[in-house]
């Protein structure tokens, strides 16, 4: 075996970015999202596969070529047991990443389907991520997708020297499915169906705001409830239906969510995220510090949202949001969003995405001349020039 290569200082350094890479791209819950899963694709399969890239001298065509297949291949896996993998308190971006991160690293390094049966194989036991982080927002999670991007490095670059990995990993008696999503038989139809020729990757969503994806379509509904004329001091309550699934990571214990206890749980809390919508008319990065979260308004304002179920909630297929305000002189306003925007039913224009980058390299302290140098690079490795981000270390 030529498993030595993992020993090299310039290999740690690859696995080494892709951590730190995947840990930033996901930090701020900034990412995109695929909805059916749901999962964060990119933060995990573009670091690993970049970092690769850089340290082997790939093409722009190979970085392409893997992470499609890594993306394509981590959002079809978050379709075989829809929910289940949550509901055992795993984080379906955590765990599914790894194997993903390990065939798009593999497809482009260019090795065989055998080795990349075996580097899948090899991930499925360095796949971990719990939702525990759920309790305190405390920062395990930013670091799920940075764990999972160098997972699937090590795992490909172990199978391209020769170890070994179960090539049943899925669907074996003691795999990938029994042991994350156990509530649940797999349906590996969607992983396989017109696989390499309908690409759901095409259906992945931007996200327009700072925070958990399914919270972005019930700020849309508080800012267009404020922009109407109501007033927070008007409102007595806001319910919302919502989708069973949601419930246990963004509405309960509702009490908590009312009241998070720093801006990294805010993102996570729906109540808060429909009262900074409400008062601010946005979510970006400033209105999830701890500072801003503690505001007495904010506070106060989401101590009035609750939830209801609704059993026809297509979740996790649909993103849908809702609020029926509770007003001071007794009326009602009501608020509907039939789907997420930024997603498959409502895109963000290619313009869009580049602000968004704008914004995000801004935040960070770069110039716009910089962050456009980069996004430059960025162009010219996607039409398949050789891989050369210098400028992001500049």
């Amino acid at each position: 075996m030529r498993v030595e290569r993992l020993s090299k200082s310039r290999t740690n350094h690859c696995v080494i970015n892709a951590s730190v890479n995947g840990t930033a791209a996901h930090g701020e819950d900034y990412d995109d999202t695929f909805e059916g899963g749901p999962v964060h694709a990119g933060a995990v399969i573009v670091p690993a596969v970049l970092a690769v890239a850089e340290h082997r001298g790939l093409s722009g065509a190979a970085v392409v070529k893997g992470i499609a297949v890594g993306v394509e291949i981590m959002c079809r896996m978050s379709l075989v047991a829809p929910q289940a993998t949550h509901k055992a308190s795993f984080h379906p971006t955590a765990v599914f990443g790894a194997p993903a991160a390990a065939a798009g690293v593999a497809a482009a390094l260019g090795m065989q389907a055998d080795k990349i049966a075996h580097a899948i194989g090899i991930a499925g036991s360095l796949a971990s991520g719990i939702i525990e982080y759920l309790a305190d927002g405390s920062w395990t999670k930013r670091l799920h997708a940075g764990a999972a991007a160098q997972a699937g490095i090590r795992a490909a670059l172990l199978a391209e020297g020769g170890f070994t990995g179960p090539t049943t990993v899925l669907e074996g008696s003691h795999g990938f499915y029994k042991a994350f999503a156990p509530s649940k038989a797999p349906d590996f139809v969607p992983l396989l169906d017109r696989l390499g020729a309908n690409w759901v990757l095409e259906t992945v969503a931007f996200k327009p705001y700072a925070c958990g994806t399914m919270t972005q379509p019930f700020i849309d509904c508080a800012i267009e409830l404020a922009r109407s004329g109501v007033r927070a001091g008007d409102v007595v309550s806001m319910v919302c239906e919502v989708g069973e699934g949601t419930v246990h990571r963004l509405w309960e214990p509702l009490a908590q969510k009312q009241s998070p206890p720093n801006g990294y749980a805010a993102k996570f809390s729906t109540p808060y995220c429909i009262a900074v919508g409400f008062i601010d008319g946005k979510a970006g990065f400033e209105e999830f510090t701890d500072a801003r979260v503690a505001d007495p308004s904010l506070r106060k304002l989401a101590g009035t949202v609750s939830y209801v179920i609704d059993p026809k909630n297509e979740y996790p297929k649909n993103f849908t949001g809702h609020i029926r305000a509770m007003l001071r002189d007794g009326s009602v306003r009501e608020v509907r969003k039939a789907h997420m925007r930024g997603g498959a039913h409502e895109p963000l224009s290619a313009g869009d995405i580049l602000e968004k980058f704008y914004d995000n390299a801004r935040f960070g302290g770069w110039p716009r001349s910089r962050a456009a140098s980069l996004a430059e690079s960025l162009d010219r490795i996607a039409a398949g020039a050789a891989t050369d981000l210098t400028i992001a270390r500049g």
